[in-house]
């Protein structure tokens, strides 16, 4: 009986040790085995000390505890599939991009109440998200939220647009001190193919790849400065001016010298000429400005809504 004992405690030793040999598997039989692995010992014990024990009982009960402890750490080994913390981010972000869509399809307009369950059914999902994501719009200017009432597209407005170009020449201009200083053969050319990108875009009245390519020509420039929080401002603006307002369409008069402004401020940045590209810079912002804001108020005049114009802005 003796030998019997030692031997099924051997048995249970082995077990123990490739069971303890993972630090995880060890760490949970710890909190959750100790009574099992105690009970064990007792009948271990037990059958060592009575040799009137019924032999056969003691061993029934030893396998049973054996196939019971085996049993569990098998199940063990299979780690449990642990939730996804970040689901409800994800679906956030999902649902920020599906309303940037329909900003630049004009699916929502200035002024225009936005029905968020409806837009949850539009973007196949539950209303959670789409409130996270409007809330990211409202600090970016692009909603506003008023109590008891729902979202609703921020309106309009002729001041926003003059103090983003307003914005606009301030951070462009102080950018090329440092544009200048920092310029190299890569930032050459860098700055040549956004230039010749936007020179050969297909003059349309409503072509949005225009736009896109004159605000890659604004960015590229101002990114051979390295000053990433202003480049982070400077697309946030861009992204003011191309989603809310969608544009606003120049003559072809105005297209040209936009053109030859890009060249002018391209010569002037690649010979290092800082004052004439600072002068050139903020005069072209400042014509773009004014340009916008003329026809602006005449179709205001006119009493046609900016927002169903389609019409696009010139950058």
């Amino acid at each position: 009986m003796k030998m019997f004992g030692a031997g099924v405690i051997e048995v249970w030793g082995s077990i123990h040790t490739i069971a303890y040999s993972d630090p995880i598997l060890r760490a949970k039989l710890h909190l959750k085995y100790s009574s099992l692995y105690g009970e064990f010992l007792e009948l271990s014990v037990t059958a060592l000390k009575n040799p009137l024990t019924n032999t056969i009982h003691v061993i029934n009960n030893l396998i049973k505890y054996l196939i019971a402890f085996f049993i569990k750490v098998v199940k063990m080994e299979k780690p449990k599939k642990k939730k996804n913390s970040n689901g409800l981010l994800d679906h956030s972000q999902k649902a920020y991009k599906g309303i940037r869509r329909m900003l630049y399809h004009k699916e929502l307009v200035p002024g225009q109440k936005i029905a968020y369950r409806e837009l949850a059914e539009q973007l196949n999902m539950s209303p959670t998200p789409i409130i996270q994501a409007l809330k990211w719009l409202e600090f970016q200017g692009f909603v506003r939220h008023e109590p008891n009432r729902g979202y609703y597209m921020e309106p309009f407005s002729l001041q926003e647009i003059e103090e983003i170009y307003e914005l606009r020449e301030l951070l462009e201009v102080s950018l090329l001190p440092i544009a200048i200083e920092q310029l190299n053969e890569e930032g050459i050319e860098h700055l040549k193919t956004a230039h010749e990108a936007h020179f050969s875009a297909v003059r349309e009245f409503y072509l949005k790849e225009r736009l896109f390519k004159n605000m890659e020509f604004h960015l590229a420039l101002a990114s051979l400065s390295n000053k990433r929080t202003h480049m982070r401002i400077l697309r946030n603006i861009f992204d003011l001016l191309l989603l809310k307002y969608g544009g606003n369409y120049l003559p072809i008069t105005s297209l040209q010298s936009g053109d030859q402004e890009h060249q002018a401020i391209f010569e002037c940045v690649v010979s290092r000429n800082l004052k004439g590209a600072q002068r050139i810079l903020s005069q072209h912002i400042a014509n773009v400005k004014m340009q916008v804001l003329e026809s602006l108020r005449q179709m205001l005049e006119e009493e046609i809504e900016p927002e169903y114009s389609n019409v696009l802005f010139k950058t």
